[in-house]
């Protein structure tokens, strides 16, 4: 017999809005205590905060020039990249978070009829050359770009409605990505940097609102439109488990990456303002 889904080991409530975005922050030196951040703002800025000795300021703020669906992603290299979405549907801006310039934009062509960016994730590929972006499109299609050159490398359509979020493995060179539809879709990039379709995963309701890979590229949860979180093995897509707590949408899934395993949790956060944690090492 299959093993019952497990219960959710924490229950933050209190929030007074809805959880669009969580992150954990797990690796601080000690005495520093791991932190989940949550965010729920539609105030048209990136904040950064210095929560240094138990301080709790914004030091530095980005003004965004649209509020939309699209989630900005960050990437710490020898520097800090952040794309961003723009005032412009289809238009990304890559900025340096030190110097806060613009190193780069990503415009479709003008006959590209690709919609709205719906999600994105900026990656560096192992041979450390220009970091690349992916973005997900409101016409169900998956674009790789490389950030430095604002050069179109590749296009797959995987979905028949926009894409709603996506992840992406760079040492597999693999990716999922989710919509409105009752599909995951799995897609790879190949050596000569063209994506190209690999599998899907059906599931029971339509609705994928996130879609994230576990640090140690093992499983995959998605947060769905039905309540739900649902956790894969990321090998072959096996369905491993549904967690059923919240009582509206799971907006967003975030994995903590605790220095030690069994104390790894996923964290989900809802329409219904409430974060649940879980425990399913």
């Amino acid at each position: 017999m299959a093993v019952p889904p497990p219960d959710p080991k924490f229950d933050l409530r209190g929030i007074c809005a809805e959880v669009n975005c969580l992150h954990f922050s797990c690796k601080a030196q000690v005495p520093c205590l791991p932190l989940l951040f949550s965010g729920q703002g539609r105030d048209q800025q990136v904040h950064t905060w210095n929560l240094a000795e138990g301080r709790n300021e914004v030091i530095e703020s980005i003004s965004l020039e649209c509020v939309g669906f699209c989630k900005c992603s960050l990437l710490k290299t020898s520097c800090c990249l952040l794309a961003l979405p723009t005032g412009e549907s289809a238009k990304i801006d890559v900025l340096d978070l030190h110097s806060k310039k613009r190193v780069s934009s990503v415009i479709p062509n003008s006959d590209s009829r690709w919609g709205m960016a719906m999600c994105m994730k900026l990656w560096e590929p192992e041979s450390g050359s220009s970091p690349l972006l992916l973005v997900g499109y409101e016409d169900g299609s998956v674009v790789l770009w490389n950030v430095l050159e604002h050069k179109f490398l590749s296009r797959l359509v995987c979905h028949k409605e926009p894409v709603m979020s996506l992840d992406f493995d760079s040492e597999k060179a693999r990716g999922a990505s989710g919509s409105s539809e009752k599909i995951l879709s799995v897609w790879s990039l190949d050596e000569q940097q063209n994506l190209k379709a690999y599998t899907t995963q059906e599931i029971i309701n339509p609705g994928v609102a996130d879609v994230v890979l576990r640090q140690d590229r093992k499983i995959l949860a998605t947060a769905g439109w039905d309540h739900r979180v649902r956790i894969f093995g990321w090998k072959k897509m096996k369905p491993l488990a549904v967690l059923q707590y919240h009582s509206a949408t799971v907006h967003c899934v975030s994995f903590s990456d605790h220095a030690n395993p069994t104390d790894r949790l996923v964290a989900a956060g809802s329409k219904d303002q409430r974060i649940s944690l879980w425990s399913i090492y």
